[in-house]
């Protein structure tokens, strides 16, 4: 018997097991860009730490927002 690892899976159409969904992308941000918090509301990010994090200016405060950025979105 041959062991294939997850992958040589296949899964056919009819299959009540589908693949698990695909990771959406990762965001990028770049300094200056308009963004939206769910939290904090809309904000300038100021700094960015490679695809780890950014920091945001949301008006009275800076805040450092770290990866997967769920509840942000780039406007």
């Amino acid at each position: 018997m041959v062991n294939r690892g997850s992958t040589g899976r296949r899964y056919l159409p009819s299959s009540p097991f589908k693949p698990p969904p695909e990771a959406p992308p990762v965001e990028r941000y770049e300094l200056q860009d308009l963004v939206t918090h769910d939290k904090y509301g809309l904000g300038r990010v100021i700094l960015v730490e490679g695809d780890i994090a950014v920091v945001v200016d949301f008006a009275p405060r800076k805040v450092r927002i770290t990866r997967p950025f769920a509840r942000m979105t780039k406007l």
